[in-house]
């Protein structure tokens, strides 16, 4: 792949579409760039991430298990200073990069058969930004409905999680809210909070917390997409409520459209 990297460069800087004043950061980001191609072509739904480990899991049920499914969000959790829920039988199943029709595929593999109390499903932000093709409000909302009435027809109850804040904040991050328009985020956040009131499932307001205004707040975010410890820390406040309120609720009938 070495040969590639000049041309690579060369077409990027002609284009117009990133930052060229350091060859080797544009040359790490298209490697990345390549790798999630690679995989996404090896393995669309992500379902060799988690498998060989759900498999050790089944055979060691947790009747208080709370599944975490998401894409970049979810999987960063836990890689800082702020961890991943310490001491408790949550599981972190994020996969980033990923989008909601993704998820919806490894749903059973990585929720369904591994019978937890409740599934939290973050996502969307990556739909928004095209990366398994052209999505819309509709067909995002009908994969958020497919895996909610999944979780119900399982016995498993479903806390939505709202899509988190964007931001140009700092250098690297221009053109995010061009893939995630922060008007389109704010949009989908107002149909998951109105489905969530419709189906008996808890609306996790992440958005609220993170952003000022309608963008990222500096101070909670790493790099405009991806939250920082402190975000992290308020995360998972508000994450461990809408567990408790769910654990708190009966199922309810299977949701309204």
């Amino acid at each position: 792949m070495k040969w590639l990297k000049p041309a690579l460069v060369v077409v990027l800087a002609s284009a117009g579409g990133a930052q060229t004043t350091d060859p080797a950061q544009v040359i790490a980001e298209l490697e990345r760039e390549l790798a999630a191609h690679i995989r996404l072509l090896a393995d669309w739904g992500g379902l060799t991430r988690y498998g060989s480990e759900n498999t050790e899991l089944i055979l060691r049920p947790n009747a208080d298990r709370v599944v975490f499914l998401g894409d970049e969000i979810t999987e960063m959790w836990g890689r800082g200073k702020t961890k991943f829920f310490p001491g408790k039988p949550y599981l972190n199943r994020g996969i980033s990069r990923q989008t909601t029709p993704q998820m919806l595929v490894r749903f059973r593999q990585d929720v369904i058969s591994l019978k937890p109390k409740a599934v939290i499903i973050q996502g969307g932000s990556n739909d928004l930004a095209g990366y398994s093709g052209p999505a819309t409000e509709g067909t995002i909302s009908e994969n958020f409905m497919s895996m909610t009435e999944l979780a119900r027809a399982n016995g498993i109850r479903v806390v939505l999680a709202s899509l988190t804040p964007v931001c140009e904040c700092s250098p690297g991050t221009q053109g995010i809210t061009l893939r995630r328009t922060p008007g389109k985020i704010i949009g989908l956040n107002g149909w998951l909070k109105g489905y969530a009131a419709r189906s008996g499932s808890v609306y996790l307001d992440y958005y609220s917390v993170l952003a000022e205004g309608r963008s990222f707040k500096k101070e909670l975010t790493v790099d405009g997409l991806l939250p920082n410890d402190a975000g992290y820390e308020a995360m998972a406040s508000l994450a461990e409520r809408a567990v408790a309120q769910k654990r708190k609720g009966r199922a309810p009938a299977a949701p309204s459209r």
